[in-house]
């Protein structure tokens, strides 16, 4: 009796959680269904047609600026300073006196120096009179001479030491901070100020060896540098090292920029682009559009969707394979993947895949520009 009513319990107990079940299922499959019946809701995206830009062909290099002629201005002999004519940051010219040291003693054995020479020169004068009527011999006129001489260098010898005291600017140029004082002890050696020739200016970059065969005198260089970052300086390359470096196999390279507003300085840094040839036509598009995998680059096409009665929306995302090449600015070149005229998604891919519904919105358009530069907000 315990057995069959067991057995009851059981049979009950079964068909109650397979009816459980066998809802849950159901549920399932009509939730399913209704999400089916909905449909897949449209992704708004931003995008644009494929076209073909010119592009110049280009090397690029990073380069450090030189100065045309530059030098620190520093005194040769030691002494104390005197006179300070210059004022900082200022032009001067070839032979402006920057700076004198005290030669007050110096220019006064200059003087006696002087006196002596023109007391040699009286004798030697005198001498070379009297030799005529043999009143002093030939051996006398020949000592006139010497001592005449070396006394002439004698002054020679004083007037360069006093002209080392007297630092003149060697050529024409912009002269830096003044780091020296009235009355301050000089070294010999010791940096009075910096002197520049800042119109044109050199930029100084090397290039790997197999790029040699691309660059020669008179190409066109283009150089940015962070500190003007919405400018770009025009040049022309001017010499080319004839020899390698052995350790790093690049070859030095100098091209020469006009720099009337002197806003390039020597020292500074920037990126140089060298045209190398004619332009040339390039499919391009806004790096914004191309996702980057480990398995290669894609995109994703806009088509137009199949028109059948259950149709709602007419375009459609398609993910493609694209093979790219050189990138300039926010555009990169497009090698295959992609022909002129199709239409990419540039915004809103993440939330695509093939088949997804999409809906074009291009009233924010994104940067896209081979040579951007800053925009005022």
């Amino acid at each position: 009796m315990m057995t069959r009513r067991m057995a009851i319990m059981l049979i009950v107990a079964g068909v109650i959680f397979g009816g459980l079940i066998a809802f849950l299922i159901g549920r399932g499959i009509m939730i399913k269904r209704f999400m089916a019946s909905m449909g897949q809701p449209p992704q708004t995206v931003s995008s644009m047609v494929v076209g073909y830009e010119n592009w110049n062909p280009t090397l690029k290099a990073v380069g450090t600026l030189k100065a045309l002629k530059g030098t620190d201005i520093a005194p040769q002999l030691s002494g104390v300073v005197a006179e300070i004519p210059f004022q900082s940051d200022s032009d001067v010219k070839a032979g402006d006196l920057l700076l004198r040291l005290d030669d007050r003693d110096d220019v006064a054995n200059l003087n006696a120096l002087k006196a002596a020479s023109e007391l040699a020169r009286l004798t030697y004068n005198r001498s070379k009179e009297l030799v005529r009527s043999r009143a002093v011999s030939q051996a006398q006129l020949d000592n006139a001479t010497a001592n005449l001489k070396s006394a002439e260098a004698q002054v020679a010898a004083q007037q360069a030491l006093v002209d080392k005291k007297n630092i003149r600017a060697p050529f024409d140029g912009h002269v830096g901070i003044r780091l020296v004082d009235l009355g301050q002890y000089l070294a010999p050696g010791q940096k009075v100020t910096t002197l520049q020739s800042l119109d044109p200016i050199f930029v100084d970059f090397t290039l790997p060896q197999q790029s040699l065969r691309l660059v020669s005198m008179g190409q066109t260089v283009a150089l940015r540098t962070d500190a003007y970052p919405d400018m770009t300086f025009a040049g022309k390359v001017v010499a080319v090292d004839p020899k390698l470096d052995a350790q790093t196999r690049n070859v030095a390279a100098r091209a020469e920029l006009a720099n009337p507003d002197r806003k390039l300085l020597p020292g500074m840094f920037g990126s140089i682009e060298i045209t190398i040839g004619e332009p040339q036509k390039q499919l391009t598009l806004p790096q914004t559009s191309i996702t980057y995998n480990p398995y290669g680059e894609t995109v994703f096409l806009i088509v137009k969707g199949k028109h059948g009665e259950d149709s709602k929306v007419p375009l459609t995302a398609q993910q493609k394979f694209v093979k790219t090449g050189e990138t300039r600015g926010d555009q990169v070149a497009i090698l295959s993947g992609v022909g002129e005229g199709d239409t990419v998604v540039t915004a809103g891919q993440l939330k695509l895949k093939n088949g997804t519904p999409v809906v074009i919105n291009n009233d924010i358009q994104l940067p896209n520009e081979a040579a951007p530069t800053p925009q005022d907000q």
